[in-house]
């Protein structure tokens, strides 16, 4: 090709280039004019190589930060994701699973320790599973069912109730048991709460700026209700890897705070039992102990000739087995002795 500005010339002659000796690498050594060290041109090179260092592209901390930006997005889009029911716990996570007929959803372990609070405590005031049905769709929408000490302005808790709105304190509203008590009290003061549409109820209580953002959860909502209130008998299941200390003292306490019913615990503290007024009394008791199994320590779980035993990483089925107690008692036998753990909120 021709230099710039002169015009194409193809019958110009093309030096031979491989005959001009190529220069060898640069050394801090290299000769200057005439073959002499020339301490100058070390200088330059010197001043080029800074310059380079300097100006580098800085591609291994970019890619760092770039990496970490997408794990925390990552995270965060499954938390959201979770909280919106659009994923659940995969089978390698420990999970509990409720079930009636075709009807399932599955709850992480804390979800489903505190849908046994939310639950439990219409039990415990006599209220209709509907109650419960309303008050996990509304749970579910404001807080993944999850007992949050932050939310818009100053909402918090698993409802994400407000002081300034006159819920109660900070502290009490972070205690799950009270805010599920306020929220029934609020929910039967509703005109027509116990047939009424349930999104159009938990949107009187709740009084949000969504207000048809509780309707996604209606189903669900109506399956863990059924099933924790002990409407739909053996219809939970829950599995994980390594259970901790056993804990019955704890469990017992659970039971009265969310249930209202008294479990007595053995003297060597190996097994607690609870008797329900009604047989869904005693399947709302041995649900509870089901998804409490995790934090308890829990080995088995035995109501008339029904058991469910816990197997490292699975969901155990129930399963029939010879009655050994009464019909409505609850029997609950732990993995190892007590004494190292503590009881769960």
């Amino acid at each position: 090709m021709s230099s710039p500005g002169q015009p194409y010339d193809p019958d110009r002659t093309i030096p031979d280039v491989t005959s001009v000796p190529w220069p060898s690498p640069a050394t801090d050594d290299a000769p200057g004019p005439a073959g002499h060290s020339d301490p100058s041109h070390r200088a330059g090179r010197a001043r080029r190589t800074g310059r380079e260092r300097r100006t580098g592209c800085g591609c291994g901390v970019a890619a760092g930060v770039m990496v970490l930006v997408v794990l925390v997005g990552l995270v965060g889009g499954i938390v959201w994701l979770r909280a919106n029911e659009y994923i659940q716990p995969t089978p390698l996570e420990p999970r509990c699973r409720l079930s009636i007929g075709d009807a399932t959803t599955v709850l992480d372990p804390e979800q489903a320790h505190y849908a046994g609070i939310i639950v439990g405590r219409a039990v415990a005031r006599g209220l209709p599973p509907r109650a419960g049905s309303i008050a996990m769709a509304t749970a579910y929408q404001e807080s993944g069912i999850r007992n949050l000490d932050y939310g818009d302005r100053d909402s918090v808790g698993l409802f994400q109730q407000r002081p300034s709105q006159g819920w109660g304190s900070r502290d009490q509203i972070l205690d799950p048991y009270y805010a599920t008590d306020a929220f029934y009290t609020g929910l039967v003061k509703v005109d027509g709460w116990q047939t009424g549409d349930i999104t159009t109820v938990a949107q009187t209580v709740q009084r949000s700026g969504h207000p048809e953002a509780y309707r996604k959860h209606e189903q669900n909502a109506r399956t863990i209700a059924s099933v924790l209130s002990g409407q739909t008998p053996a219809g939970v299941t829950c599995g994980y890897q390594s259970p901790s200390a056993a804990d019955p003292s704890g469990l017992a306490t659970s039971m009265r705070r969310a249930l209202g019913v008294t479990a007595k615990v053995s003297a060597d503290g190996t097994t607690l039992t609870a008797t329900g007024t009604s047989d869904e009394q005693a399947w709302a008791i041995a649900s509870h102990a089901v998804v409490n199994a995790n934090t308890s320590g829990v080995s088995t779980v035995t109501l008339g000739d029904r058991q469910w035993q816990w197997a490292a990483g699975q969901l155990p089925e129930w399963t029939t087995v010879t009655a050994t107690g009464g019909a409505r008692t609850v029997t609950v036998t732990f993995l190892a002795p007590s004494g190292s753990a503590t009881p769960r909120a």
